[in-house]
């Protein structure tokens, strides 16, 4: 793999010379043929391992390592340091997977970007553990996010490269479990480490790292020969990142219900922590402490996430409709943020982190299901997925400064858990404006 394998923008394949049995149009097929479970199993181990660096940072870590820096300004270091990761993710998601696109090693296109990305998140994982100040802190975390996204990207593109269309809510629910799998990990490092923020990260980037060992060995990644590849124009390449709405407005409209659904879902655990600590008051009524009540909703959500997400995708392939599912599965997580509002004590926390996985579980297989049904083009899928995989990653930027107003001026968290619901709710209702997908 050469800088030269990374230039140029993808084109469309009608434009390409792609004969038929060439290694190119291999490369390039739409996959007919089923998977085997080693290599699900390998995807779904990448996911663990990656969710597992996300999200016991996320959850607990960096908001004790923000603590530890300064109680008065603990949301507000956290608010900092996640946003700024977020908005490192927004470029890396589609950056990684345009570069995936276009690699043309023979370990295929997108292993050596899921290599590369778990060695860099885990480098700075541990880095992170040692941090100085909250710049330090705040820079460690974006390239913990650049690490991720990278790998994430290239992973989540080797689904619609692999996995044929009657077979992706299956393998899209299996996913999804993997990536539950690794929240929990990392919530259970997070418990486990008591406070000690530092060897929490530590352990979250052996995870890491132990995720993609199988995916390494078993991706039977197809090559992409360099003839496939473009020649390089910087002009065509930053282009390539634009999809119109106008040429692709199911892509545009997915996009859009994803962005939605997903600033609703982190307003609600952003502070989950703090929500806790501060309004649930969980130390002092139930005698529980509040990470290891972060670590209880976790395993509640977890559970429901990983039955509905493998019944739902699977359910979704059965039926060959997506749409129906996705919105009701949307309303379900809506639900979830006003049992918060309006119960914020431990039982309220109890049922909504349930509702909570059961709405997301389902949401998150057969969403997937569905982008990769309106994604324009074969030869740009790791791009064309970086991008929709914004709508994961700009929430993160979005509800932290949506979120701590609500949390501080507006209302506390009965506002904030409301305002999720209807931004969920929106997102619901522009699903109905898909109209190439059932």
């Amino acid at each position: 793999m050469s800088l030269s394998d990374l230039s140029g923008a993808s084109p469309d394949p009608s434009r390409g010379n792609l004969t038929a049995g060439s290694p190119a149009a291999v490369a390039l097929a739409e996959p007919e043929r089923a998977v085997r479970p080693v290599w699900v199993t390998g995807v779904v181990l990448v996911n663990v391992g990656i969710n597992a660096a996300f999200f016991g940072p996320l959850q607990v870590l960096l908001g004790q390592q923000a603590a530890a820096f300064s109680e008065a300004d603990k949301e507000a270091i956290l608010a900092l340091v996640t946003g700024a990761g977020a908005a490192v993710s927004l470029v890396a998601n589609p950056l990684f997977g345009a570069f995936s696109d276009r690699t043309t090693s023979r370990l295929g296109r997108r292993v050596p970007w899921v290599l590369f990305g778990a060695i860099l998140g885990a480098a700075a994982l541990i880095a992170l553990a040692g941090a100085p100040n909250v710049a330090i802190m705040a820079l460690l975390w974006c390239l913990v996010q650049a690490g991720c996204n990278g790998a994430y990207a290239a992973v989540t593109a080797a689904i619609p490269d692999r996995v044929p269309v009657v077979q992706r809510g299956t393998v899209g629910g299996l996913a999804a479990m993997g990536q539950t799998v690794g929240i929990l990990i990392g919530a259970v490092i997070a418990a486990a480490v008591t406070g000690n923020f530092a060897a929490g990260y530590l352990f979250c980037a052996v995870a890491l790292l132990a995720g993609v060992v199988l995916y390494f060995f078993k991706s039977d990644d197809v090559p992409l020969p360099a003839g496939a590849r473009p020649p390089f124009s910087l002009a065509g390449f930053a282009k390539g990142f634009w999809i119109s709405p106008v040429l692709y407005p199911d892509f545009a409209w997915a996009w859009l219900t994803r962005l939605l659904v997903n600033i609703g879902n982190h307003m609600v655990t952003l502070y989950l922590l703090f929500f806790l600590k501060d309004a649930v008051h969980l130390q002092e009524t139930q005698g529980i402490a509040p990470e290891f009540g972060v670590l209880i909703l976790t395993g509640l959500y977890a559970v429901m996430v990983m039955v509905t997400s493998v019944v739902g995708g699977r359910l979704s392939d059965r039926m060959g409709k997506r749409k129906p599912l996705v919105i009701i599965s949307s309303v379900i997580i809506a639900a979830a943020s006003l049992i918060l509002a309006f119960a914020p004590n431990w039982t309220g926390a109890l049922l909504g982190a349930s509702v909570l996985g059961i709405g997301f579980g389902c949401y998150l297989a057969v969403d997937f299901a569905l982008i990769t049904q309106v994604l324009p083009t074969s030869l740009s899928r790791g791009k064309d997925l970086g991008v929709l995989n914004v709508a994961n990653s700009l929430p993160q930027v979005l509800a932290p400064l949506i979120a701590f107003p609500f949390v501080t001026l507006w209302g506390g968290y009965v506002s904030l858990y409301v305002a999720a619901a209807v931004i969920g709710l929106l997102g619901a209702v522009f699903v109905v404006k898909i109209k190439g997908v059932d």
